[in-house]
């Protein structure tokens, strides 16, 4: 028999105040590490409970990135209502929130004031522009984030309207950034003993993540702008037709040029001036592309895609949602999980990218009921039975109904 396992956070305790999608992700990947996340919500709850598919106070959206939670309900307009919160704070280690600059200064709620009664508290905030700046003050979101920081200008077809990512990049960007900051601090607390705010937002996210783009604007080459699906570092490495539709071809270095020009019965290519060396491709993408092209066209996918295979040649089909989650490689990394929800049953979720080996992420438990925990977390932070039930009626805290 093996030991019970642990989350590799077991023991620590993180106080939720966030809502819709950077800041709750953040926090679940806490969670889903093994750290105790109490989530603060409003009366009404976290938006995302009403958002499109909800079903009472629960929705997909609500599910997708709460999980492992416990969900708290505290009206913060009221005084009795930030003080529960500070109270909270006293003993946890993280505090999450991802309110516009500003708000949670006004609330009483920021990191000097709960430092000063909790000075091992790490206080992650996550926003749209950040803590500083001429424009802190600015709400943000995803789509404005991504056009803020540039990656829409690079995303899409030359010419063509601007695009953003077809995930919310910003978003899970900044939330993992955070993340990065808060595991780093607490390293940091375990030989100072001293927490710390960090700061990260949606558009330094967006920045953060061109790598290649500002590599690209550094060195002289002028201002990145779409390719498509083509990369701006290495070709061929991009999407490419077939007789039924596309595949990808990753070919991002000479050897494997090379080894690409033999599969596809050119071994020729591998000397020409202008397919030679691959900063020399760079130049010529457009019509080394449309070489490639006019000889995948002419089998199916999955010829192109067996003879690379063979050939050690990176390639992939584009997958649609449906075939991703029926891949084998995901199924067996056990990317999609089962989770049991009390209201709502059965149902399917992601699972983590993070494996460990002695310490795995726990991604099983559902997200909560709104107000489901709130006499248990107040009860364990010293609350009385009475205290509890004042604030009940006072309308300050709210439990499960």
């Amino acid at each position: 028999m093996h030991a019970l396992r642990r989350g590799a956070l077991d023991g620590i305790r993180v106080i939720d105040v966030t809502q819709v999608m950077a800041g709750p992700f953040c926090a679940m990947i806490l969670a889903d590490l093994g750290a105790d996340v109490i989530k603060i919500e409003p009366p009404a709850g976290d938006s995302t409970r009403g958002m499109p598919g909800a079903s009472g106070t629960d929705s997909p959206s609500f599910n997708a990135v709460n999980r492992g939670k416990r969900s708290v309900v505290v009206n913060l307009k009221a005084a009795d209502g930030r003080g529960v919160v500070t109270r909270l704070a006293r003993s946890a280690d993280i505090l999450v929130e991802n309110y516009r600059p500003g708000v949670m200064e006004a609330l009483g709620l920021d990191y000097a004031r709960l430092a000063a009664v909790n000075a091992r508290l790490v206080y992650a905030s996550i926003s749209g522009y950040g803590q500083s700046g001429p424009q802190q003050h600015k709400g943000g979101f995803d789509l404005v984030a991504q056009g803020v920081s540039g990656i829409m200008s690079v995303t899409g077809e030359a010419g063509g309207a601007p695009v953003k990512s077809g995930i919310p990049i910003t978003d899970l960007g900044a939330a993992l950034f955070a993340l990065v900051g808060i595991l780093a601090a607490l390293e940091h607390r375990h030989t100072t003993g001293l927490g710390q705010h960090v700061d990260t937002s949606l558009v330094d996210a967006g920045v953060g993540l061109s790598v290649w783009e500002a590599t690209e604007y550094f060195s002289g080459r002028g201002v990145p702008g779409p390719l498509g699906s083509a990369h701006r570092m290495s070709a061929p490495y991009q999407a490419f037709r077939c007789a039924d539709g596309f595949i990808t071809i990753g070919a991002a270095n000479d050897r494997t040029f090379c080894r690409l020009a033999e599969a596809l019965g050119h071994p020729e290519w591998a000397d020409a001036p202008e397919f030679r060396a691959d900063a020399v491709r760079i130049r010529h993408r457009e019509a080394l592309a449309r070489t490639i092209e006019s000889i995948t066209l002419t089998e199916p996918r999955s010829h192109w895609l067996a003879l690379f295979d063979a050939n050690g040649i990176p390639c992939g089909p584009i997958n649609d949602y449906a075939q991703v989650f029926q891949d084998p490689q995901v199924i067996a990394r056990e990317m999609v999980v089962d989770i049991e929800h009390p209201t709502l049953g059965l149902m399917k979720a992601l699972g983590s990218p993070i494996k460990m080996s002695a310490t795995p992420p726990d991604v099983r438990r559902p997200a909560p009921l709104l107000g489901a925990h709130t006499k248990d977390v107040l009860l364990e932070a010293g609350f009385s039975e009475e205290e509890i039930q004042r604030l009940i009626e006072d309308g300050v805290v709210v439990g499960a109904a």
